[in-house]
């Protein structure tokens, strides 16, 4: 199936779902996650921190894609989303989803990257040297505003190469043949990306200049609104669990925890942890993300899907799509 009837898929899924409205349980909520998608988190949620901070049950729901988390936070099926992927939130809030960011779940900037073949000898330095040459991309992803934005930063101009929409795992086994000359992708076809080639930039490298590969807490902004309170003491048991984990503290039993929540082997799970970075609060409400950054990035990756004819329109302004009060009131519990 093609990127654009994916998502368009889903935006027509989601303006049906839209005018739900939440049904708000005092003793439960239901909040969704993915596995094997290993994260500090799943430590409080093995051994029911959660319940015993917010005072009500929490029911656990995994997903497999954003989209699905969009779609049952719209039917009031979810109140709260963990780790929901960036283009699938701005993918429902285009369409007119009444969601919000409430936090930064996980960056993983060097886990989304572009990989110039090993033959050319191209780096950083040399970038203008990828006139002509040809290019992998999977179009309308955040793989694909991540091109454009070091293509722009480098001056490489666009109509000079040869840019085909080919999936990561196709573009990396192209790459190893010899085919193409970069691809772009995440995940476990980056790693084979990268075993017959190398990135311009890093993960540091380009989020200072705001390239940002990151996933959010995501909620209905009626949920948001309506359980402040408990949103708040959720963030906070979170934030803990990360700011355990950033200081390697409990870190093989919150290791073993999470491994055998997220359905994984201690060995994947811990060379998938290894290239995700959980943002302090402070970190998370600097200019760099919740304070600025995410918003621009939002509009970024709408703009672009708008380009590559995936969604119809973008918003004026993703500042509405996120609400730091929850989390500012968590940095204080």
């Amino acid at each position: 199936m093609k990127i654009k009837s994916k998502l368009m898929g889903a935006v027509a899924g989601v303006a049906m779902l839209t005018g739900a409205q939440a049904a708000f349980a005092a003793d439960e909520i239901t909040v969704a996650y993915f596995l094997e998608w290993p994260m500090p988190f799943q430590y409080a949620k093995v051994n029911g921190l959660y319940d015993e901070a917010l005072g009500v049950k929490v029911n656990w729901v995994a997903f497999e894609t954003g989209t699905a988390m969009s779609a049952a936070m719209a039917s009031g099926d979810v109140d709260i989303s963990v780790s929901q992927g960036v283009p699938p939130f701005v993918v429902a809030a285009s369409a007119g989803q009444d969601i919000q960011v409430v936090d930064v779940a996980v960056s993983y900037s060097d886990n989304d990257n572009c990989v110039v073949a090993s033959s050319l000898e191209i780096d950083k330095d040399t970038a203008g040297e990828l006139a002509g040459k040809k290019v992998a991309v999977p179009l309308g992803t955040a793989a694909h505003y991540g091109f454009l934005s070091q293509m722009n930063h480098f001056g490489v101009d666009l109509a000079s190469l040869e840019v085909v929409d080919m999936a990561p795992a196709e573009s990396a086994a192209a790459l190893a043949q010899g085919s193409i000359d970069m691809a772009c992708g995440w995940g476990g076809a980056l790693r084979r990306m990268l075993e017959n080639g190398n990135v311009l930039l890093t993960g540091a490298e380009k989020e200072e200049l705001g390239i940002l590969v990151f996933d959010v807490t995501s909620a209905p902004a009626s949920f948001v609104s309506e359980e402040a309170e408990l949103l708040a003491k959720f963030l906070a048991v979170t934030a803990d669990m990360n700011a355990q984990w950033n200081a390697g503290e409990n870190t093989e039993e919150m290791l073993a925890a999470i491994a055998q929540d997220a359905g994984m082997d201690l060995e994947s799970t811990r060379a998938t942890i290894d290239t995700f970075v959980f943002p302090s609060v402070e970190d998370q409400l600097s200019d760099k993300w919740l304070g600025g950054g995410s918003q621009t990035f939002m509009k970024g990756v709408a703009d672009v899907f708008v380009e590559a004819g995936s969604i119809d329109s973008a918003l004026e302004s993703y500042e509405p799509t996120v609400n730091t009060g929850p989390l500012q009131a968590a940095s204080s519990m």
